[in-house]
């Protein structure tokens, strides 16, 4: 007599289960990441643009402009004297110091994610780009 048993035991199905829990364990985290970093994008390719758009005005005007402004979504236009508009979903707000030979602007960001850290992003009159407070580290 022949037996014709079909399909999966119960220790089969378990293995797969935990071997499924231990990759997403392990890709969960990395995804998470990326997309926060894929987030930083929009604070780098904006504060380029504000260091490009504050050399421009120098040159015409002897100055940096907007000392103390402060642009976010809820304010897109705030920048527009120097030629920046921020987009109606941007996730960072910008703070502009500057003074007749030197500027910084700080993009803040607390929502990039899912935790409370605050990313933050600035740049000069130099060009230097730096980030503060990585919200994509762990």
């Amino acid at each position: 007599m022949k037996k014709n048993n079909k399909g999966f035991t119960l220790i089969e199905l378990m293995i797969v289960v935990v071997i499924i829990g231990i990759l997403a364990a392990l890709a969960i985290p990395r995804f998470m990441r990326s997309t926060t970093k894929s987030k930083q994008s929009e604070a780098k390719q904006l504060l380029k643009q504000i260091y490009t758009m504050q050399h421009a005005y120098r040159q015409e005007f002897n100055s940096y402009c907007l000392n103390g402004i402060t642009a976010s979504a809820a304010a897109p236009t705030t920048f527009a004297r120097i030629g920046v508009d921020i987009g109606a979903t941007a996730r960072y707000a910008y703070v502009m110091t500057a003074a007749a030979n030197t500027f910084t602007c700080v993009a803040t960001a607390t929502t990039l994610d899912d935790d409370a850290t605050t990313d933050i992003w600035q740049i000069d009159d130099t060009g230097t780009l730096a980030c503060n407070q990585d919200d994509s580290v762990l």
